[in-house]
């Protein structure tokens, strides 16, 4: 039989309890974890949103010219339509102004055209300008001088100076009818006021008109010399404030 007290005995003792205390200390986080999780969530908890939209007058103007040539020689189309978007590009440079009227050249593309038995019968080209800009009587009586281009497309747009003049103010607007929102809450539920715990405030892209597609220069304008009647419509900027609030 052996001899309970001996030395060796009292070690191995030893270790085992210094083994269990690890254990156990290392088992703690976890426990304190797992009473965390399963604990209930806060109570008295609302979700809320509010939204305000400022609308303005579209103040961006975007005309896209557009021409096709076709023919049975690559060089000689693209040399058309270069002669073409030259011309133009020369008419419209007379009306430039930084920031105010912008003109840039859009797709330019030449592509083969295939016949009955698969090999090239021809070649077709197409070439764009775009004219845009916040000076629209200085655009529409560009327009109207430009005569080997034909007007494609027409599009309003809100330009980024307008749509950040107004951005700080409606989403003050917001906020404020958020707040306005978790007042008469807490006070229906008969609560003294309410705490804060989450929120977020967006905004909206705000998109133009759709655009008007001109399908002849002649939709557009009936002498060389006529602008390009046009008229703005509207756009909305918008701030979206959504949270969660507790109410005590």
């Amino acid at each position: 039989m052996s001899n309970r007290n001996s030395p060796r005995s009292a070690a191995w003792q030893r270790h085992f309890a210094a083994a269990m205390l690890a254990a156990l200390a290392w088992m703690a986080p976890a426990s304190a974890q797992t009473v965390a999780t399963l604990a209930p969530p806060p109570a008295n908890v609302v979700a809320l949103s509010a939204t305000a939209t400022i609308e303005l007058t579209m103040d961006w103007l975007m005309v896209v010219f557009n021409t096709t040539r076709e023919g049975s020689d690559a060089a000689v189309v693209q040399g058309q339509l270069r002669q073409a978007l030259e011309a133009a590009l020369a008419e419209a440079r007379r009306a430039v102004r930084p920031g105010e009227v912008l003109v840039r050249t859009g797709g330019f593309a030449l592509q083969p055209r295939y016949g009955q038995k698969g090999g090239i019968s021809g070649w077709q080209g197409h070439a764009e300008l775009v004219i845009e800009g916040r000076d629209t009587a200085a655009i529409a009586q560009t327009l109207g001088r430009i005569q080997t281009l034909t007007i494609g497309r027409v599009a309003w747009s809100l330009s980024r100076e307008a749509r950040e003049k107004v951005e700080s103010e409606v989403a003050a607007q917001a906020i404020a009818r958020f707040r306005a929102r978790a007042d008469e809450v807490a006070r229906q539920f008969g609560m003294s006021g309410y705490a804060l715990r989450e929120v977020s405030v967006s905004g909206n892209e705000p998109s133009g008109a759709p655009p008007v597609v001109m399908m002849r220069a002649q939709a557009a304008r009936s002498a060389a010399d006529e602008s390009l009647p046009v008229e703005a419509g509207k756009a909305q900027v918008t701030s979206t404030v959504s949270g969660t609030i507790q109410l005590k």
